[in-house]
């Protein structure tokens, strides 16, 4: 397979001291197999809430000509904004994701309204620990709830990476059962621990909020325009 590399850094400081590129090189070395050829790469300096991408434009262009795919390292390096990100999926060169290679369409999409749904959350942070310096104490309770909030989606994003892991007939099976499978395996949590019961009852349980998260995804088109 054909591809060709796309790579985004904030700043051109980030540029020159390797400061999240190398990782994202690192990621798509990894993903590259023996029989694939990387056509070219292309380093973005650019913030992620932009869509005006000037070295995307000319990557795309040459995956159309060269008859490759293009290659990001993360979809959250890649844009935070559903809609950009379903732009480019439904483009005649489309996306491949070196992080999570089988994901389809639909859940690069969950992924994309998760990704963008922290963005607000940490923003919204921000602002609220700005005010508190000037309020101390006032908004305290508010904050508390938006940084819940972030950590819920990170769970729920962190679940469904982990969903291709489970056995097929993980619905009928028992957390107990659940955990020793993931363990004979190899298979970590995010923090690289065992599984055990409660973990998978957790890890179970924000898989099944992923029915919330596909009205986000679904709805995003008339929540956040592509002009906004």
């Amino acid at each position: 397979m054909k591809y060709v590399a796309y790579y985004r850094v904030s700043t051109a400081k980030q540029q020159r001291s390797g400061l999240g590129l190398d990782a994202q090189k690192a990621a798509v070395t990894h993903f590259l197999q023996p029989t694939d050829e990387l056509v070219a790469e292309f380093v973005e300096i650019v913030s992620g809430r932009k869509d005006e991408r000037v070295q995307l434009a000319e990557a795309v262009k040459l995956a159309r000509k060269s008859g490759a795919k293009i290659l990001i390292a993360k979809l959250d390096r890649f844009s935070r904004r559903v809609s950009f990100i379903a732009r480019m999926m439904e483009s005649d060169v489309g996306i491949t994701v070196a992080d999570m290679p089988t994901a389809t369409e639909f859940q690069l999409h969950i992924f994309a309204a998760l990704a963008q749904e922290e963005r607000r959350l940490i923003s919204a942070r921000t602002k609220a620990a700005l005010a508190q310096a000037k309020q101390r104490g006032k908004i305290l309770g508010a904050n508390g709830k938006r940084l819940a909030e972030q950590n819920r989606i990170r769970a729920i994003r962190q679940a469904l990476e982990l969903k291709p892991y489970l056995p097929e007939a993980w619905k009928e099976m028992s957390y107990s059962a659940i955990a020793r499978y993931l363990n004979i395996r190899g298979v970590t949590t995010a923090v690289g621990s065992n599984f055990y019961p409660q973990t998978v009852k957790n890890l179970v349980a924000h898989i099944k909020m992923t029915s919330a998260v596909k009205i986000i995804a679904i709805s995003d088109e008339h929540q956040y325009p592509s002009n906004a």
